[in-house]
């Protein structure tokens, strides 16, 4: 965000789930609690919902107001978790996307790829206690990035696969690097 304000670029900086009151209350019941609350289609109702609310609270009204949004996670993350990584068949997500989302789509993706064992090892060295995706075994993580890099794959025109494996200073310049290449916007380190 910070290159953004530097480049002189109004922004909106939000999350999923989350990212508005309602989605915030989803986020907590999604989130929250032992990993088998949900099973997966629950889950990606509520997804869903959190997501509608989102997109027609927050990221509609920043885009009509010119401002870029830059959200952590958006709709790929359902197809990577409740499709690639629960098992619900993707033609049941691409409809529910397609009554979520009315055909709206991110102009770029940023895939941020690492290998899951040291995804999972990061988090314990980070600061709080693991949400309930975060406690799921290996496999899933291992299912999750396949997920994610297939998504890549089949939209190269939205999606950027970063490696996330370099040292930060170095994630930073490749996404600046694809915001340059595929936005055409030069934003200062």
């Amino acid at each position: 965000m910070a290159a953004l304000e530097r480049g002189g670029i109004a922004a909106v900086r939000t999350r999923e789930p989350g990212g508005s009151q309602a989605a915030e209350a989803i986020r907590r019941l999604l989130l929250d609690g032992d990993a088998e609350r949900w099973d997966p289609l629950g889950e990606t109702f509520l997804f869903c919902a959190a997501r509608r609310n989102h997109v027609a609270t927050v990221i509609e009204p920043a885009l009509a107001a010119g401002k870029w949004v830059v959200c952590d996670r958006f709709a790929d993350s359902t197809i990577a978790y409740q499709g690639y990584g629960k098992g619900i068949a993707l033609d049941t997500l691409a409809t529910l996307q397609r009554l979520t989302l009315s055909g709206f789509a991110p102009d770029l993706t940023l895939i941020l790829d690492l290998p899951a064992g040291e995804g999972l090892a990061r988090l314990i060295g980070r600061a709080g206690a693991a949400d309930r995706f975060e406690r799921l075994d290996q496999a899933f993580h291992e299912r999750l990035r396949e997920g994610f890099r297939l998504i890549a794959a089949a939209e190269p025109e939205r999606c950027v696969a970063i490696d996330a494996s370099a040292d930060p200073a170095a994630v930073h310049r490749a996404v600046l690097a694809a915001v340059r290449a595929r936005l055409g916007v030069a934003l200062p380190i």
